[in-house]
């Protein structure tokens, strides 16, 4: 259904290093810089881009807005937060862990990058 999903930045040294650390804890690689300024993802067949707005405008986080990366596991998404908040994220909601829902019971951990977008890690518990 997803071809890629993009971000806004104002910092994209910021963003860059706080996505390398989230990418790599999951063993992603770190991002690329394209031709014209925009940091590129690639993991587990899925595009990621962070780039500042093209109209020049400030960038700004989408109220109500979510992003979810799936993880292999628990122990996945940790060390996604934690690689995250260790390089200039924000936790977020709930500390990690599970929560039971209309869904079942998932594993989920909350982060706002340095632009203030929000991020999810999720692993469906079996």
């Amino acid at each position: 259904m997803y071809s890629h999903n993009m971000v806004g930045s104002n910092d994209l040294d910021a963003s860059k290093k706080f996505y390398d650390a989230t990418f790599q804890a999951i063993g992603g690689k770190p991002g690329i810089v394209d031709d014209k300024g925009r940091l590129i993802y690639m993991h587990n067949g899925g595009l990621f881009l962070v780039t500042a707005p093209i109209d020049g405008q400030p960038a700004t986080a989408g109220n109500g807005c979510t992003i979810g990366f799936a993880m292999e596991g628990p122990e996945q998404a940790k060390a996604w937060h934690d690689a995250g908040v260790a390089a200039g994220g924000t936790s977020i909601e709930d500390p990690p862990g599970v929560r039971e829902g209309g869904f079942g019971s998932l594993y989920l951990a909350y982060l706002r990058d340095p632009s203030g977008n929000k991020l999810c890690a999720l692993h469906r518990v079996v």
